[in-house]
């Protein structure tokens, strides 16, 4: 054992788990990912068997969008100005909270349905977007904080690669665990993993703020960061390719819909289906680790976002489960060059003291698309019908990319390797 513990650490690939900081952070931030995951499933199967409308699906992303674009940017301000520990402890701390509220309402929800409706089960998922505005930037700027420059590369692509486990493993296990053992043990396990992850936060350290050269006002030090994103015509490029992508792009959020009526299989089967595109990404994951993307990056980040439109339109016209899981799968691995080419960009690219700020117009970019592209693919679905919504997002997603290709060219030449 002791020999296979040198052979891994003294690996280039996994050169980041020497840091025992980064192991414990990461560690949280699985069974975080795992729990929020379980819970994505698990309401979302809860709100289409009550409802049996797929704009309630759409609806389940919007409430969750709506509070996190309200607060985001004055999160990243704050992670800027607060102790970044602090911050995740406190907004982890309020994940557990809104787990143990919805393991509640399950019990309730039955006989309160015909007087509330699903209203409920949307305000403890908005909740959790005002949370999850102020994880974010914290926790990315926390990460920057504690793996060196030269690792920022290795750190991107371990971060997606456990990211992405846990999306592979969440969603089956809360798919199974609602099928086999109900909606009751489903999210006692959720509950569980997200109180588990707040222990690991509690176990890192706090790390000091970077000094900030002047003392700004709040409105000031936040119109700072947006024009430090829109300055950057590869940062935006980046940011603006995936936004658009993921928008029109994702299918996740009708995946009930697939699973009940169109592959005619049950939560278990949706529990896969939502597991597929994380598989896929794990698997380049790996991949990526060994070869990482630095030769060529804007173009690979190109072919990427378009090669996964094109897995969405085709897994709009599947009918075959299996065929319906490969292309998912396929999509995840295109998705996740993307997502490592673009983490690996705004670690390099970012100010040590702008990083929480910077983190927040990303996930304006980034965490809100894929609530809104929910919210779209619900109301698109409504108005449009099922498939040709889907096959529709896919093509623009394509179209998107060859715009993206025409109109920024730094972006599109852009060399990771270069970049010091």
């Amino acid at each position: 054992m002791g020999r296979f513990n040198t052979l891994f650490y003294q690996n280039e690939a996994y050169a980041v788990w020497r840091i025992s900081m980064f192991r414990r952070f990461i560690t949280g931030r699985f069974f975080l990912t795992f729990a929020i995951q379980m819970q994505s499933v698990i309401v979302g199967w809860q709100v289409y068997d009550l409802t049996h409308d797929p704009l309630s699906l759409g609806l389940i992303g919007l409430s969750e969008a709506i509070p996190f674009l309200a607060v985001a940017l004055f999160a990243g301000h704050f992670a800027d100005i607060i102790n970044r520990k602090l911050i995740i402890s406190i907004t982890a701390t309020v994940y557990v909270v809104c787990a143990a509220f919805l393991l509640y309402m399950s019990f309730v929800m039955p006989s309160l349905y015909h007087t509330a409706g699903v209203l409920p089960l949307y305000i403890a998922i908005a909740i959790t977007g005002l949370a999850r505005a102020f994880f974010y930037p914290a926790q990315s700027a926390y990460m920057a904080q504690i793996v060196p420059r030269n690792l920022y590369a290795n750190s991107s692509t371990w971060n997606s690669t456990v990211w992405h486990i846990a999306a592979v493993s969440g969603p089956a296990a809360g798919g199974l665990v609602y099928g086999f053992a109900g909606i009751h043990a489903a999210f006692i396990c959720v509950v569980f993993f997200s109180a588990l992850s707040l222990m690991f936060f509690y176990t890192v350290k706090s790390v000091p703020l970077p000094e900030r050269t002047a003392k700004e006002s709040i409105f000031t030090s936040l119109t700072t960061g947006i024009k430090f994103v829109f300055g950057n015509q590869v940062l935006l490029g980046a940011l603006a390719l995936d936004m658009f992508g993921v928008l029109f792009g994702g299918a996740v959020a009708l995946l009930p819909v697939f699973a009940s009526e169109v592959l005619h299989t049950g939560p278990q089967g949706l529990g896969f289906l939502r597991a597929a595109p994380a598989l896929g990404a794990v698997l380049m994951a790996m991949i990526l680790a060994y070869y990482p993307p630095v030769h060529r990056s804007g173009r690979k980040l190109l072919w990427a976002v378009g090669g996964f439109g094109a897995c969405i339109v085709f897994f709009a016209i599947s009918r075959n489960f299996y065929l319906s899981l490969a292309l998912l799968a396929l999509s995840g691995m295109f998705d996740n060059v993307s997502v490592i080419i673009r983490g690996t960009i705004l670690q390099m690219y970012t100010p040590d003291d702008m990083r929480g700020r910077v983190a927040s117009v990303n996930s304006l970019f980034i965490g809100s698309s894929n609530e809104l592209g929910s919210f779209e693919s619900g109301l698109a679905a409504r108005i449009m019908g099922l498939i040709p919504s889907v096959i529709f997002g896919g093509g623009m997603t394509v179209m998107i990319v060859l715009a993206t290709a025409g109109l920024a060219p730094k972006l599109r030449n852009m060399e990771i390797k270069g970049l010091k």
